[in-house]
């Protein structure tokens, strides 16, 4: 085929079609067609997204027009794909993982109803079609139409059980804290039209967001301002998506859904949007220093935070979720650093080990009946081998140890960190520390030790079905070599074929990013010091917890990490509470008591008035000429008296 960017409409378009199937027939359709539509269509958008990269990494990238989406005289938004470097990278791993949480549902979901279960594919697939279209897209229009579909999708899945009260409450919360980012989004936009006139990222001549920006910030024409504040509201944007402070406490409560679901959302979709955003953005970001340092600030505040809080929670998707938020931390402490490759990298392999955790962590609850509280387990190790196994290989690959996956992305931000700011580095490498040790608390609590359950749970103790295994397997060995594609130089000259391949989308930013260099042995020593650090609060959570679990209820400032820093109870009395009081004086004395009270009035009045004059028509003809005497006489004074 001469051009096979002209398919990438099929990327989309597939898990659109699986998602009508399989919502539209869902009563009609078997078990077994539902997993052949809901994963099939998400298989061969991997496979049409295999050859688009191996097209763009051939060189061949581009912009496909379809048809104009808006137009208003000169003003126009094209419905318009991009496929180059960037979205081609992320095309892999959304459809690519994507698929994988797609087989290991058709195991964990099977004792669903028939409707229900076609129901939750509809959902997934959907998720996909609209986390794709986000990444397709040529300009921002196109890519907010995709991040509203993914907050959408986010809502069902996490309310997927709708009937249990709190976890539609949950599905709430989600969804209302991404309104809030949303509108800084569209403020973005808005602004963008404004001032530049476009909002196409680039085109084949060379008048996108991108390229007006380069031009007008060379000439003059456009302000620190207008860019700081674009890329302010742009940020807010990505504050809802990927769970930062202060809108990131959706994400632990987004566990209510199934936890296949839970992978999607951590590991594929939803949260690296606001990370994607920025990267599409980065000429814009470079340009704004002061949006930098709050990017990185906020980033690593988040990382800190969410870290502080998994230490202490039992619940064993609590402690991934707040893992999640804290690793989307060290991505937005990248690109306010002005390390975007570092933080698409650690987006990567961030998506293989933490999906590879989401799965193994319902591989554990599939085996204890639903049972979530890591107290009450312990001693898995032999009865769940495979599941096992490869939890432990995440747990490495997150906490930073070499040659597994995290550890290369994870250096390359560190010591991007520490080229910009002593201080970024050092609170990162706490961090990095605290990451290692609770994620050993997890493995060692869960797998090691003694089994704390029940003699009923402890009997039906059994390694999961192999499509649900077969992922967690594929995971784990991606886990393992994903990082490999980034090898710093200070390890192997030239083998960091990421940077190569993504050089052309942060060509522009490097002209105007001011470059920091590390030598090698510094490198060197930061590499030394993170990974010592690492190993040792390994060996030291293995050791502690699989001879003396932490069972009890926490206390002092562990109860407060354990309360999450009572964050959620703040807003609750900030701004909860405040609203729904004020909804119900709304509702009370301005609806019911003034509006009503005015439009029930008029209606009262309008009645009282009409059995008034009512009574003027007596039919009494003596009545009917007094009153016509009256009235000429009225008419008489106003005409000879007061009409002057």
């Amino acid at each position: 085929m001469k051009n096979i960017l002209q398919l990438v409409w099929l990327v989309p378009v597939l898990p659109l079609i699986g998602f009508l199937i399989n919502g539209l027939f869902r009563k009609q359709l078997s078990k077994s067609l539902v997993n052949l539509v809901g994963c099939g269509t998400v298989l061969a958008s991997f496979v049409i997204s295999i050859l688009i990269f191996i097209d763009v990494k051939n060189g061949n990238t581009g912009v496909i027009h379809y048809f104009d989406f808006i137009r208003v005289k000169d003003f126009s938004i094209p419905f318009a794909f991009q496929a180059d470097q960037l979205s081609a990278l992320w095309l892999l791993v959304v459809t690519g993982v994507g698929f994988l949480i797609h087989l290991y549902s058709t195991a964990y979901m099977h004792e669903e109803e028939g409707q229900h279960y076609a129901r939750y594919f509809a959902y997934l697939n959907l998720f996909v079609f609209s986390m794709l279209l986000l990444i397709l897209g040529a300009n921002y229009v196109i890519m907010f139409i995709g991040w509203e579909g993914v907050g959408l999708c986010s809502y069902l899945l996490i309310g997927y059980w709708f009937k249990n009260i709190e976890y539609g409450n949950a599905a709430k919360k989600a969804f209302i804290m991404n309104r809030i980012g949303d509108f800084g989004f569209l403020l973005a936009i808005m602004w963008m039209i404004l001032k530049l006139g476009t909002i196409n990222y680039t085109t084949t001549d060379h008048k996108g967001v991108l390229d007006v920006i380069a031009d007008l910030y060379a000439k003059g024409a456009i302000t620190n301002f207008d860019i700081t504040g674009i890329t302010l509201l742009l940020f807010l944007g990505a504050t809802g998506k990927s769970a930062q402070i202060p809108l990131y406490t959706w994400l632990p409560d987004a566990m209510a859904g199934p936890t296949p679901v839970s992978a999607l959302i951590h590991a594929a979709t939803m949260v690296t949007a606001g990370i994607y955003m920025i990267a599409r953005s980065n000429i814009l970001y470079t340009l704004a220093p002061v949006t930098q340092t709050v990017v990185a600030v906020i980033g690593l505040a988040t990382a800190l935070l969410a870290a502080s809080i998994a230490l202490k929670q039992n619940d064993i998707k609590k402690v991934l979720a707040y893992s999640t938020v804290s690793q989307l931390g060290y991505m937005f402490l990248a690109l306010g650093v002005g390390a975007y490759t570092g933080a698409v990298f650690h987006v990567m392999t961030h998506a293989f080990f933490k999906a590879l955790l989401f799965l193994g962590a319902g591989s554990v609850i599939h085996a204890m009946h639903h049972e979530q509280d890591i107290r009450i387990m312990g001693g898995l190790k032999k009865k769940l081998p495979i599941t096992h196994f490869t939890f432990l290989i995440g747990c490495i690959a997150i906490a930073g140890i070499p040659p597994f996956a995290g550890f290369f992305s994870k250096d390359e931000i560190l010591a991007a960190a520490f080229a910009t700011n002593k201080i970024y580095w050092v609170l990162g490498f706490i961090c990095a520390g605290m990451t290692a040790f609770y994620m050993f608390r997890l493995y060692a609590t869960t797998f090691l030790g003694s089994f704390r359950g029940t003699e009923d749970q402890k009997h039906h103790l059994h390694e999961s079905p192999w499509s649900m295994t077969l992922p967690l397997i594929i995971l784990a060995i991606l886990s393992i070599v994903g990082g490999w594609i980034g090898i710093p130089a200070v390890l192997m000259e030239n083998a960091h074929s990421l940077e190569h391949f993504l050089s052309p989308i942060f060509a522009e930013s490097t002209k105007h990013a001011h470059a920091h260099h590390l030598d090698h042995s510094t490198e060197y020593i930061l590499m030394g010091a993170s990974v010592l650090l690492a190993a040792v609060l390994i060996i030291y959570a293995i050791y502690r917890f699989s001879r003396k679990p932490d069972l009890k209820e926490a206390t002092g400032f562990g109860q407060v990490l354990a309360n999450k820093w009572y964050v959620d109870e703040a807003y609750n009395g900030v701004f909860v509470r405040p609203l729904n009081w004020l909804g119900k004086f709304m509702n009370k004395w301005v609806e019911k008591g003034l509006i009503d009270a005015i439009v029930n009035g008029v209606g009262r009045s309008v009645q009282y008035l009409s059995r008034q004059v009512r009574l003027v028509q007596s039919g009494q003809v003596g009545s009917y000429v007094l009153l016509m005497v009256l009235s000429i006489l009225v008419f008489f004074v106003i005409q000879f008296f007061l009409k002057k």
